[in-house]
């Protein structure tokens, strides 16, 4: 007896269909033989079908263009690969920059030349201790003491007062925003990098649409350091070129492969000021340090995000000036 499941029949189905058929036969094998010759036509008739499916299904493959079938096949796998590549085109530039890079930063350390607890006290920029001071040394101490300030939003790295995490830092830029008499703008130029005519403006924090010269720092050619922040990203998205209304957004995303002896060139009130690389080093973002002033060498630091693409740490690039023209 065939399974019931194959022709499509249940118990219960099944038992009315025999107590109908012995009611009209009268006889079981009579009954029998019905329903195994019903059985054999439904199998025959549900072959039949499932071929004539199969037909019209190879007939319609074979009538759609070959570039179509062959692409069905194919693009799972590419759209695969496609993921994959994307997600080594975001990863690999992060892995690739802590392999080669970090060597080259951990080898060549900024040293702070007062003691980390003072640091932000003795202020960094060319103020006379203003700002800091304002602030008052018990209260200075005591806000470093309490740790970081966790900040739970979205922050918008091309505003420069979000770079560094303490909020000692963000008073800092709103201090001397307010305190510096300085303004103005003039041009940075990184051959190397392709990077021309770039616009530093001297204060202000929309990295959107210029580089930007921290407020109290030197000015190019004079004692200390000029410190010029620019944005960075992904190295895929890197376009400096004049022509890129969005230069700005990833203009500093390849300063860390700066080679030392390379050059970089600022044009001030008329003066075309030659800074050559010395050094390059990573440091976290609570590292304000690296705005310190020292007055007895003319250089230049360039500092942006790092790894590109990624805000965990701070690159600085160090040049020293070498002539003006």
């Amino acid at each position: 007896m065939p399974k019931l499941s194959s022709v499509g029949l249940n118990h219960k189905e099944l038992i009315e269909l025999y107590r109908e058929a012995l009611l009209k036969e009268g006889s079981y094998e009579s009954v029998e033989k019905k329903v195994a010759d019903k059985y054999t036509r439904m199998v025959v008739s549900q072959k039949v079908e499932e071929r004539n499916d199969q037909q019209q299904t190879q007939a319609l493959a074979h009538a759609l263009p070959k570039a179509v079938r062959y692409g069905a096949n194919f693009l799972p796998a590419l759209l695969i690969f496609v993921g994959i590549l994307l997600l080594g085109s975001a990863v690999m530039p992060v892995v690739g920059y802590y392999i080669k890079m970090i060597p080259q930063t951990q080898a060549q350390k900024m040293v702070v030349p007062i003691p980390s607890e003072k640091v932000l006290d003795v202020t960094p920029l060319v103020i006379s201790q203003t700002a800091s001071n304002s602030l008052g040394e018990d209260e200075s101490i005591s806000r470093l003491k309490k740790g970081p300030v966790i900040v739970d939003a979205q922050l918008d790295y091309t505003n420069l007062s979000n770079w560094f995490e303490d909020q000692l830092a963000s008073d800092l830029v709103n201090r001397t925003s307010l305190l510096s008499k300085q303004s103005g703008e003039y041009i940075l130029e990184i051959p190397d990098l392709n990077i021309h005519n770039a616009v530093v403006k001297i204060g202000g924090v929309d990295l959107e649409e210029s580089l930007i010269q921290y407020p109290g720092t030197s000015l190019p050619g004079k004692p200390g350091s000029p410190v010029v922040f620019g944005h960075s990203l992904l190295r895929q998205f890197y376009n400096p070129k004049e022509s890129n209304p969005r230069r700005y957004n990833s203009i500093f995303s390849t300063i860390m492969t700066l080679e030392k002896g390379d050059k970089i060139y600022l044009h001030y009130a008329d003066v075309r000021y030659t800074y050559v690389v010395e050094s390059k080093t990573e440091v976290k973002p609570t590292d304000t340090y690296i705005l310190s002033q020292d007055y007895g060498v003319r250089q230049l630091k360039l500092v942006t995000c790092t790894p590109e693409g990624t805000y965990l740490r701070r690159g600085v690039v160090t040049a020293q000036l070498i002539r003006d023209d």
